[in-house]
């Protein structure tokens, strides 16, 4: 940039700006500043013509005053005149001005465009970049139209220099995102692309940020990009800090392009190229690496560069969710700044474990540090890390450590910040009844969070816990109990007489039979309550008052009391008064037999998505959710009976008149639509918590002649199977979610869970595009004799349009009959832009999906060995190590194959012994394997024995 000459100081500006400061009030200052704009306007309109330095003084003098507040409706035009001069700092104070002034809808904009086009081709790179940076800060519709086409080539010539290539880039940056449908690049992309190999630096980082925009819209047009920014940031990461000096930042080299570079990648899935993710690998393992380096510096600037590009590293880990050494290493990494100095860090480490945490690879890495994340829950000064402790205790959930978080949080609950409460309660009753085995500490759990935290326990938690109540019965005589006890307390949440008086109301009878909780004591201690509520909860006791008249007969002239006295049918509250009324005379006037019927006990509610859950989606708010927690939430919904939606209105319960029906469940609706009014499924059974749904499923279905289930009837032959569909199969076999397939164009996620013969499966489809797909169908086929082995029913269909950027979501649900080999297909067919689009995929059901881990002692398992000797029940293969023969790596592969490890079985401790049974409808497969590694030969030996004939073969081709 040119140097700025002794006479360009601008007295006079300098001396208003002083008059100005000097000003003692407000009214003395808008005087100074009328006096100014009178004489500068003089100035302008007077016949004697005013040279360059004036014209800047004066415009100077105007946008100082625009930015005190002040409007400016004159000096337009002679800002736009400064541009046509030849000096620096007269052109650089006429684009300003333009910059900040000139509205994009001004009459003048064609001669402001007129003047950008000369600077644009005169070639003085000083001038260009002023042209260009005035482009950038204006970023209107009219500049995207008028330099969209000019300034790519600017940006790839070859005689361009490199501070005008960098501006040339940010300003396209700028025009793509207000204007992206004007922004073409078309033959500039290779060229654009090939910026990342650009000798200067500060070229490379700012056109990563334009690649990276351009690519997040249009994948497949950059892919090329991957390879090229691998290539970079080996270089980088391989270099010393004394290689790139001028990049290099506080021993640091070139941390922005670093990081710009990491998130270029998390844009597009692995490679592929197996040169190139070595490479890339390579990269990850050398940054973990240099973050367990002593620092070479004490400046606060050193580390924060050197962890800006860890958490980057990281960030890709976890985006590619393949490489489970990285995925541990990462987490182990994180698990060294939970307990670091800085907040900030201690937040992003919180922030990123909740992330990994989900990955089946880095899950029980992340359980180990339970204890820490439990303390900085505990002690942590700000607020905001608290949270993000929570949110891991909440990610890092299972059957396995249930008990101990739900405690944790409930403890933590009574001292929380009034912000998260609420949240944590939903999260606390989410968790409670996701890995609830004995309903009674269920029971427990929300009893004791709407003791703690009973302002923040919203309607849908004790309506959930009252379903879940009336839908087991195995739980009804024990919280009846615990409810009564609870009540006693001398200061009871409202919330927790709406749960006592409908429980109680329900169930009271099941602990009558105790003196100390008899008909009269239960409804004299609701009754203790009734004067402290709330309109709604008095209104749900006196149903449940008019219950225990049916359920205690010896209750009913004390209850006819109360319903008569003034307070009740005199009430001013119309909804009591008819209640009280209306209850009056039903219990007077009704025989014996009618009363039983109308006061019948509640039915089982119908099985739905628990709206608990529904309502932490709601409260995150709709960007706050990623994509894997809305499938989780999907697969949450129904982990205990009774998931409806409808409230625990008790208005209901009363006027109840119908018998409810029981025929035997369909878990899967396999055979028909269960009526509207059947009962749900028996309580013994905990497989329909994995099936709930919200609504009765789809009656379209529509099954073709061959067995074909399918959204809409397809109009073309469904194409033959990718190429690659069965490596994409492989990479589930041992784990269940992930993204199944991806291109340009689609996205396909899937998440499943299975309980014995049973799962369901959840598909996700995402149009990557800005376009809308029309016509998008899907077909499940089972190819062969496959129908014969393993049943599908489409639940929900597939809308036929899907808009631009939007995710669809379907479900599968899935029976085993017997053992199979072949994977069902998947078609998937849409228009595009009108042309037709035709894949199909093979869908990750294998017959190890249904291995229901079985846990033996050294003794049996070696007797039950023996005993499947026959050379029919017995196989031994021995195969080359296709990947690195870590432990834990073997461990977390035999873990998701679905069978038990044994510990301290097997004498060699090399060895690896499980054990499992493989649960088909027709039959149950008991299965012995064992896995003899020689890590000096690179080979395993696998041994496993079936009490099947034919299921080795099956499952082998799942090994």
């Amino acid at each position: 940039m040119p140097a700025v000459s002794k006479g360009d100081g601008m007295r006079g500006l300098a001396v208003f700006i002083s008059d100005i400061r000097n000003c003692k009030s407000k009214e003395a200052e808008i005087k100074r500043i009328n006096k100014e704009l009178a004489n500068i306007r003089s100035k302008f309109k007077g016949d004697k013509a005013l040279d360059g330095y004036s014209k800047k003084k004066y415009v100077c003098k105007l946008l100082f005053i625009f930015l005190l507040g002040h409007d400016i409706d004159f000096g337009h035009m002679e800002a736009v005149n400064l541009l046509s001069s030849n000096k620096y700092t007269e052109k650089q104070i006429g684009y300003l001005f333009i910059s900040v002034l000139v509205n994009s809808n001004s009459e003048l904009i064609r001669l402001i465009n007129n003047a950008i086009k000369n600077d644009l081709s005169s070639r003085n790179p000083t001038f260009m970049c002023l042209a260009l940076h005035c482009i950038a800060n204006v970023g209107s519709r009219e500049m995207a139209e008028a330099f969209a086409s000019e300034i790519p080539r600017i940006l790839v010539a070859g005689d361009t220099m490199d501070s005008v290539k960098q501006s040339a880039a940010l300003c396209l940056l700028r025009l793509y995102k207000t204007s992206p449908d004007l922004v073409l690049m078309g033959e500039w992309t290779s060229r654009v692309v090939h910026l990342l190999n650009d000798q200067h630096m500060g070229v490379v980082t700012a056109a990563i940020s334009l690649i990276t925009c351009l690519s997040q819209k249009n994948p497949d047009e950059f892919k090329t990009c991957v390879s090229l920014a691998v290539s970079r940031l080996s270089r980088i990461v391989s270099s010393a800090s004394t290689d790139l000096q001028d990049y290099t930042y506080y021993f640091v080299p070139a941390p922005w392009l670093s990081c710009k570079l990491l998130r270029l990648l998390q844009c597009y899935p692995p490679p592929e190229d197996g040169a190139v993710k070595g490479r890339l690998v390579e990269c990850l393992e050398t940054i973990l690496n240099k973050a367990q380096e002593p620092p070479k510096s004490k400046k606060v600037q050193h580390s924060n560069a050197k962890n800006a590009i860890l958490f980057e590293a990281i960030s890709l880990i976890i985006h590619y969710d393949s490489e489970p050494n990285l995925l541990v290493r990462a987490c182990n990494q994180l698990g060294q700044f939970l307990q670091h100095r800085e907040t900030n860090l201690r937040y992003l480490a919180l922030e990123s474990m909740c992330t990994l945490a989900s990955s089946e690879f880095s899950h029980e890495a992340v359980k180990t540090h339970i204890e820490t994340v439990i303390n900085a829950l505990k002690t942590e000064r700000d607020v905001s890390v608290r949270q993000r402790a929570a949110d891991l205790l909440y990610a890092m959930c299972d059957r396995s450590n249930a008990k101990q978080i739900v405690a944790e949080m409930l403890s933590y609950l009574e001292t929380a910040d009034y912000s998260i409460r609420e949240e944590m309660v939903l999260k606390v009753a989410i968790l409670a009844e996701k890995y609830a085995v004995d309903y009674s500490w269920y029971v427990d759990t929300i009893l004791n969070l709407i003791r703690i935290a009973g302002d923040y326990v919203s309607e849908e938690v004790w309506y959930r816990v009252i379903q879940i109540v009336i839908n087991r019965d195995d739980v009804q005589g024990y919280a009846a109990k615990t409810v009564f006890e609870a009540l006693q307390a001398p200061a009871c949440h409202e919330n927790m007489v709406k749960v006592g008086g409908y429980i109680l109301g329900e169930f009271g009878n099941l602990i009558a039979g105790d003196p100390r909780s008899s008909p009269l004591v239960q409804f004299n201690l609701l009754h203790s309550k009734f004067h402290l509520c709330s309109v709604p909860t008095r209104a749900l006791l006196l149903s449940a008052y008019i219950k225990f008249i049916n359920l205690f007969p010896e209750t009913k002239s004390t209850i006819q009391e109360v319903l008569r006295s003034d307070s009740q049918i005199r009430n001013s509250d119309v909804e009591l008064q008819q209640r009280a009324v209306e209850y009056l005379k039903l219990s007077s006037i009704a025989s014996t037999d009618v009363l039983a019927t109308v006061l019948e006990e509640m039915p089982p509610f119908p099985e739905r998505e628990s709206s608990i859950l529904a309502k932490l989606k709601k409260k995150k708010g709709p960007g706050a959710v990623s994509v894997s927690e809305l499938e989780e939430g999907k697969r949450e919904g129904g982990e205990l009976n009774g998931g409806s939606d409808r409230g625990a209105d008790t208005a209901a319960m009363a006027a109840s008149n119908a018998s409810t029906p029981s025929p035997q469940a369909d878990l899967l609706g396999l055979r028909s639509t269960a009526p509207v009014g059947s009962a749900a499924p028996s309580a013994g059974s905990l497989l329909v918590d994995v099936f709930s749904e919200a609504g009765p499923a789809t009656p379209s279905a529509a099954v073709n002649d061959d067995g074909f289930l399918s959204s809409a009837p397809p109009s073309e032959d469904p194409a033959p199977p990718l190429s690659e569909a069965d490596e994409l199969l492989n990479k589930f076999v041992c784990k269940n979610n992930g993204v199944l397939f991806e291109n340009q164009l689609l996205q396909i996620g899937i998440k499943s869970e299975y309980r014995q013969n049973l799962g369901r499966m959840y598909l996700f489809y995402g149009n990557k595009t800005s376009v809308q797909f029309a016509s998008f169908t899907t077909t499940v086929s089972c190819p062969g004799d496959l129908q014969s082995h393993i049943l599908y029913m489409q639940e929900h269909f597939v809308e036929p349009l899907v808009e631009g950027g939007a995710q669809v979501q379907q479900v599968l649900n899935i029976e085993c009959l017997t053992d199979f080999c072949d994977a069902p297909l998947l078609n998937i067919k849409f228009r595009y832009g009108g042309a037709l689009q035709n894949l199909t995929l093979k869908l990750p059901v294998t017959i190890n999906k249904f291995f229901q881990p079985t846990e033996m002692a050294s003794h049996d398992f070696f007797q039950r060995w023996k005993q499947l000797s026959q050379p029919q029940q017995e196989a031994q293969k021995i195969f080359k190590a296709n990947h690195s023969m870590d432990t834990e790596v073997l461990k977390a592969k035999l873990l998701g194959l679905g069978t038990a490890l044994l510990d301290n079985v097997d004498p060699n401790p090399e060895n690896y012994v499980c054990a499992g049974v493989i649960q088909t409808k027709n039959q149950q497969v008991g299965c012995l394997l064992r896995l003899e590694p020689n890590a000096q030969a690179q080979v395993l030996s696998h041994t496993h024995t079936h009490t099947h004939t034919h299921t080795h073969t099956n499952l082998y081709s799942c090994l």
